[in-house]
């Protein structure tokens, strides 16, 4: 069987684009070939992409949208219904239709002047995120802008449309002089310039290799290099610092056995996240 892989990139005109590739039983890399454009939109700045792909436990494929770029969001895309930017997206893209079906269940999918492809807004910079694969939580790494960095939560029974705030707030502190505003959801875990200046979003440890992290959230920070292990106690939201590198964290990856694996931005190198000696 044609295996199917999607992918997103940005080209030489900052476009942000979602395809699919096509790859052969055996092969272990795709067919550039092959490539069908499932979503392409024009991002008017050079940073602030996002650019995680994520299919979710419903099968559904989620696409990480930053801002657009503008200092302090002055476009106003994060709340902007109609906007893709700052949001993410929730599309079918293995129903037939194409490029692409939007879920009968996406929150705004009846709701004139909404994108229907909108699954949660209020997003400065979710470039990376995930889904907890025991339990289908999904966590959301969002990058700040003056002084705050977070984490966004959604548990798997959400049946979405969560405005996560931004530009209204910069984590859980007002940000635009107007933010008591009702349904805005604030992150579970916020952190300030003394621990990092970027969040990278990581994955819930599922592995066996550290009993001792099972259920953990692991994240990192890409300017201070810091890996924390946050859970839920049962009351609140914990937070410990696991390791400090010496490297910019990049990104965390996740084998089919629950493993995780940290990228070094500076060198190019893949490390494992295992139990100390």
């Amino acid at each position: 069987m044609t295996g199917r892989f999607y992918v997103t990139y940005v080209d030489r005109q900052s476009t942000f684009t979602i395809s699919r590739f096509r790859c052969e039983p055996g092969a272990d890399q795709a067919d550039p070939a092959t490539e069908e454009v499932i979503l392409a939109i024009p991002h008017p700045n050079p940073i602030h992409f996002g650019g995680t792909l994520r299919f979710g436990p419903d099968g559904y494929l989620y696409a990480g949208l930053g801002d657009g770029g503008s200092t302090r969001d002055e476009d106003g895309n994060a709340q902007n219904p109609l906007s893709p930017f700052g949001k993410l997206l929730r599309i079918d893209v293995e129903s037939g239709a194409v490029p692409y079906a939007v879920p009968p269940s996406n929150p705004f999918v009846n709701t004139p002047g909404f994108l229907p492809e909108i699954w949660a807004m209020g997003l400065r910079n979710p470039w990376k995120f995930s889904f907890d694969s025991a339990t289908g939580d999904l966590y959301i790494g969002d990058v700040g802008e003056a002084s705050r960095e977070e984490v966004n939560f959604q548990p798997w029974y959400s049946p979405g449309g969560e405005n996560y705030g931004w530009n209204l707030k910069e984590g859980d502190r007002c940000f635009s002089g107007y933010c008591d505003i009702p349904g805005l959801v604030d992150p579970v875990r916020t952190y300030g310039r003394d621990e990092g200046g970027s969040v990278t979003g990581g994955y819930v440890y599922r592995g066996s290799a550290i009993p001792v992290l099972r259920g953990c959230y692991i994240h990192g920070d890409f300017v201070s290099s810091y890996i924390w292990c946050m859970y839920f106690d049962g009351l609140e939201w914990q937070n410990g610092l696991v390791e400090e590198q010496q490297f910019s964290t990049s990104t965390f990856g996740e084998d089919d056995y629950g493993e995780l694996y940290v990228a070094d931005y500076d060198d190019g190198v893949i490390y494992r996240i295992d139990a100390a000696e």
